[in-house]
């Protein structure tokens, strides 16, 4: 199994407007970002974006930032 490094995922609410639910994204990562109908699912989507963001940097050969803010939980 390949080693996921912990990275800080950051959670807002969306506006009606912007479909409701909540916004989770990465901020160590451009473009990595997901949502769900309560925090805790946008969160479990978020960490199943790293993953995929991580898969597709290697793919394409780009570098894999470190994390700046490191979660300890």
């Amino acid at each position: 199994m390949t080693y996921i490094p912990k990275y800080q995922i950051e959670v807002r609410p969306l506006t009606p407007e912007e479909g409701g639910g909540y916004l989770a994204w990465v901020p160590d990562l451009p473009g990595c970002m997901s949502d769900g109908n309560t925090p805790i699912e946008a969160v479990a989507n978020a960490q199943q974006a790293i993953i995929e963001w991580i898969e597709e940097a290697n793919r394409l050969g780009e570098p894999i930032p470190e994390p700046m803010r490191v979660m300890t939980a």
